[in-house]
C-alpha cells in the first residue's frame, strides 16, 4: 500500500509537533472532559449523559449518540482520558502526518463509529440494551491498529519500558482485548476496541486491494499497448514484402 509521506508543514515547529486534527481532537476532548468532569458535581451532569452511548435509545432513533460518546470520558477520574488522549498523540500524529488531516479525521471518525455499532449489536445478542458507553478507545484502537499495519517495525516502548516491534504490541492489545471481551463484568467496553480494530483492518485492506487493483489495471493496459504494438510491426513487415520491388 502507497501513501503520500510528505508532510506539508505550515512552517510552524507546534503544528508538526501537533498536527491540526490531533490538536482539534485534543482540544475538544479535554475541554468537554472538563465541562463534564464540573456538570457531574452540578445538575447538570444529565445533560451530558444524554450524549453516552446508550444502545436502547440509539434503536430509538438517538443515532448521534453513535458520534458523541467518543468526545465523552468518564469524569470520575482522569486515567481513562490520559491514556486515550496520549494515545491520540503518540500514533496518530504520524497516521495525519502520512495521510492528511481529512483522511486522518474521517478513518478515526468512522473506527468510532463502527465500534459503537458494534456495542449495539453485542447488547442486543447478550443483553445490556441499558448500559452506558462514553469514551474514544473504539477510534483510538482503530489508530492502533493502522500505525501496526503502516509501521510494523517501528520500535515503541511498551508501558514506557520494554522496546517493542508495532506489529506486536498492537498484537498483544488485540489479544488483551479479545480475552476480555469474555469477562461480562468488566466497566471496560472491550466490545468498542475490538469493533474499532476490525473496522481499521478491514479499511486498510480494502485500500491494499485498491492498490492493487489499480496497479494490475495499469499493467493489464501496458500489456495491451505492447501487444498492439507487435500486432502494428507485423503487419507493417508483411505489408513491405507485399510491395512491388522498384526497378532503378
Amino acid at each position: 500500500m502507497r501513501y503520500d509521506t510528505r508532510y506539508r508543514s505550515s512552517g510552524s515547529r507546534f503544528s508538526g509537533f501537533f498536527p491540526a486534527g490531533v490538536k482539534w481532537l485534543l482540544i475538544s476532548n479535554i475541554a468537554l472532559f472538563i465541562l463534564y468532569f464540573f456538570a457531574e458535581r452540578s445538575d447538570y451532569g444529565q445533560y451530558f449523559r444524554l450524549f453516552a452511548l446508550v444502545p436502547r435509545t440509539i434503536l430509538q432513533g438517538y443515532i448521534f449518540q453513535l458520534f458523541t460518546y467518543m468526545f465523552l470520558h468518564d469524569p470520575g477520574g482522569f486515567g481513562h482520558i490520559l491514556f486515550n488522549m496520549l494515545t491520540l498523540w503518540m500514533f496518530g500524529a504520524d497516521l495525519e502526518r502520512t495521510w492528511g488531516t481529512r483522511r486522518f479525521l474521517s478513518y478515526y471518525m468512522a473506527c468510532g463509529v463502527f465500534a459503537g455499532i458494534c456495542v449495539v449489536i453485542a447488547s442486543l445478542i447478550f443483553g445490556g440494551l441499558d448500559t452506558r458507553t462514553i469514551g474514544a478507545s473504539g477510534a483510538i484502537y482503530g489508530l492502533l491498529l493502522a500505525f501496526g499495519m503502516l509501521y510494523p517495525d517501528r520500535t515503541i516502548l511498551f508501558s514506557f519500558l520494554f522496546p517493542i516491534k508495532a506489529k506486536y504490541f498492537v498484537m498483544i492489545l488485540g489479544a488483551i482485548a479479545f480475552l476480555s471481551s469474555f469477562n461480562v463484568n468488566s466497566k471496560v467496553s472491550n466490545i468498542a476496541h475490538l469493533g474499532g480494530m476490525l473496522f481499521g483492518y478491514a479499511y486498510l485492506k480494502m485500500r491494499f486491494a485498491s492498490v492493487d487493483f489499480n496497479f494490475l489495471g495499469k499493467q493489464y493496459q501496458q500489456w495491451k499497448l505492447q501487444r498492439a504494438k507487435r500486432k502494428f510491426q507485423v503487419y507493417m513487415r508483411k505489408h513491405e514484402s507485399d510491395r512491388e520491388p522498384r526497378v532503378h
